[in-house]
């Protein structure tokens, strides 16, 4: 028996060095970790437990029967994040350049499996050269059963992807599935086609990092949520996002304690909102100034930036905060804000995560760019968002809500549970600039000083329709609230709203209109 062991704990260190240690070194060399020491980063300390370890290739293809693969280019298993139970896979890339083969597709289905037995989260870190094309269409059916994996756990259990090497062709979809995908600077790439491929094929001359880096998919293509500098900095954010999140669809997000007081009055709220209407200012202050400790963890802050996404706790509790950032296109919508946002909510009503919108919107982005690439199809999925979702969702009015675009930001009648309005709030079909120019059209034409008039009837109309008080007599605004005291009235309202119990009609398909 003593030799036995020994056999076996000297298999498991050959195993564990994977590609061995030439390969490690060229890893390390390239600023970038093994799929070993990732997974230990990401994991409380001696919490891993390995699972199919063993595992080997059975292809006899092109000579891969003389081919060492430990592991089979993957390392899969469970463990603690903070204590929280998750089960983690990640793609080795000293093995086979962590290609995805049969046996290695395998192994991630496994885990996949456990996980959404488990109701836990899974973290995948990918780092792959892609289907091991020796193995040919066993290769691609490993890639399909990851994606059915993916989709049927979709909603029921955080997916979370980290990117941390080069990733082509099926290997980007399964992260396209995933709830969050996280990238780091200079060592991640996703693309269906490589660069190589676009040229022989286009004639466009463009590198890998242009191409699908963390830039690229983080501020134009809007496919990752986050971009660190550096894995260990990734891996740590990754932390953090499941300190948000609940295990499963059936549990609320952890509670932590806060030494922030519930009824905190932050007299800075009350002079944040310039005086004139079109001057910007940025809505993250705001944010912060509502949160426990002043703390936003924002999703896809690269990305149509005139809408934030992001997480805060109130007295320790999940919030997911919608809001315009008036200091980018004026906070308006347009498509890349529509999909962000419509997206962001679907996962926040997928895990029990309260929605907190803050609006200050003056409409949906005008332009033939807009109309042509379809924002009336990709803004009424904002609509669609938020009409389905059931959790308890709180509106507070900053400043302008015109149009389609206050409708669109969740006003009563898209179901939000509690509206409440500063004192500075316009609430009107159009701004009152526009709105007098149409209404009062032939009193400024005919008037012996027209300037002077249209400044009358601009202050007539906001007077008349587009403040708050208007919208609070006919029940739209359930109250009207001094600044200040956002954060205690937004603790209440949250508070009262967690008995709430709300379902939709009963549908085969609820899928979001494309």
């Amino acid at each position: 028996m003593k030799e036995k062991i020994e056999k076996l704990l000297e298999t498991k260190e050959k195993i564990k060095l994977g590609g061995g240690e030439k390969r490690i070194e060229k890893q390390h060399s390239k600023g970038k970790l093994t799929a070993r020491e990732r997974i230990n980063l990401l994991l409380d300390e001696g919490s891993f437990v390995e699972i199919d370890a063993f595992v080997k290739h059975r292809c006899t293809n092109f000579g891969m029967e003389k081919t060492e693969a430990p592991g089979d280019g993957v390392v899969t298993g469970y463990g603690t994040v903070n204590g929280r139970l998750i089960f983690v896979y990640a793609q080795d890339f000293t093995v086979l350049g962590g290609s995805l083969g049969e046996m290695h597709a395998a192994k991630i289905s496994k885990v996949q499996d456990m996980a959404l037995k488990m109701g836990v989260p899974i973290v995948g870190i990918n780092d792959s050269g892609g289907a091991r094309i020796q193995e040919g269409v066993d290769a691609l059916s490993g890639y399909g059963n990851i994606f059915y994996r993916n989709t049927i756990s979709s909603g029921v259990i955080p997916q979370i992807t980290a990117i941390m090497g080069p990733c082509a062709g099926g290997a980007v979809y399964s992260p396209a599935l995933t709830d969050f995908i996280f990238m780091v600077e200079n060592t991640s790439q996703m693309f269906i086609t490589g660069p190589q491929v676009i040229k022989t094929v286009t004639g466009e001359d463009v590198s890998q990092e242009e191409l699908g880096g963390a830039k690229t998919h983080n501020t134009i293509s809007g496919v990752a949520h986050f971009m660190d500098k550096t894995e260990e900095e990734a891996i740590e954010r990754i932390k953090i996002l499941l300190s948000y999140l609940p295990s499963n669809n059936l549990e609320v997000p952890p509670i932590y304690e806060t030494e922030d007081e519930i009824n905190r009055v932050e007299e800075r709220l009350n002079e944040i909102v310039p005086t004139n209407p079109n001057k910007p200012y940025d809505m993250k202050e705001i944010i912060k100034l509502i949160a426990d400790e002043g703390e936003l963890f924002e999703i896809q802050s690269y990305y149509a930036q005139n809408i934030i996404t992001g997480y805060i706790r109130l007295n320790g509790k999940t919030i997911g905060v919608v809001a315009n950032q008036p200091s980018v296109l004026a906070g308006c919508l347009d498509i890349n804000a529509s999909d962000k946002a419509a997206r962001f909510i679907r996962t926040c009503d997928a895990f029990n995560i309260p929605l907190l919108n803050l609006v200050d919107v003056p409409g949906f982005l005008p332009g033939t760019d807009q109309e042509y690439g379809g924002i009336i199809r990709h803004g009424a999925k904002m609509l669609y968002a938020y009409s389905e979702a059931t959790v308890p969702k709180v509106t507070v009015i900053i400043r302008k809500a015109y149009g389609g675009a206050y409708i669109a930001m969740c006003n009563k009648e898209l179901g939000a549970d509690q509206v409440f309005a500063w004192p500075s709030a316009e609430i009107a079909v159009m701004g009152p600039d526009g709105a007098a120019n149409i209404i009062f059209k032939h009193d400024i034409k005919e008037s012996e000083d027209p300037i002077q008039t249209r400044q009358e009837k601009i202050e007539e109309y906001r007077n008349t329709v587009a403040n708050p008080y208007i919208a609070a007599e006919r029940g739209y605004v359930d109250d009207v609230i001094v600044p200040s005291t956002t954060r205690p009235r937004l603790i209440s309202a949250f508070n009262m709203l967690e008995s709430k119990r709300e379902t939709n009609p009963s549908k085969k398909h609820g899928n979001l209109p494309v």
